[in-house]
């Protein structure tokens, strides 16, 4: 598992402009600030409302993989969808398919031996549907707050 230092910095770099751009947009000056976010430079370290500030402005995916990682969670960041009348009749048909898959690995956990290719089915139908569920609570809140028509 790499380091938190090490999602930072790869983190920074992906980010559009690199260590240059974050400094710039955060204000720091950039020869410091710069081996605050780089790994190559061990001994110079983020304070806490620095790494907030950093984290916040590039939301990448190292750091959230890092704290997954180290916490042993799922992170999601839903795409806000509609919270139509549609989209909730489709939410209910696809809770019904995903019923029936849940519904067909009933028989292959009996004996409570799982293989890989079950439990990457598992996983992948998990995702999805949380996703899409996510999405319209995330819609309807968008809504509710007047961000969105719902």
């Amino acid at each position: 598992m790499r380091s938190l230092a090490a999602a930072i910095d790869l983190d920074c770099r992906e980010f559009k402009g690199g260590h240059t751009a974050v400094c710039a947009i955060l204000e720091e000056p950039y020869g410091p600030f710069q081996k605050r976010l780089s790994s190559s430079y061990p001994e110079h370290h983020l304070n806490t409302l620095q790494l907030a500030r950093v984290v916040e402005l590039t939301r990448g995916p190292m750091v959230r993989e890092w704290f997954e990682q180290v916490f042993g969670v799922v992170t999601y960041q839903p795409k806000p969808v509609q919270a139509s009348q549609d989209a909730l009749k489709q939410l209910s048909r696809l809770l019904e398919k995903e019923g029936k898959f849940v519904g067909s690995l009933v028989g292959g956990a009996a004996d409570n031996q799982w293989n890989a290719d079950e439990v990457a089915a598992l996983e992948e139908h998990g995702y999805a549907l949380i996703g899409k569920l996510l999405g319209i609570m995330a819609g309807a809140r968008e809504a509710m707050e007047g961000r969105s028509n719902g």
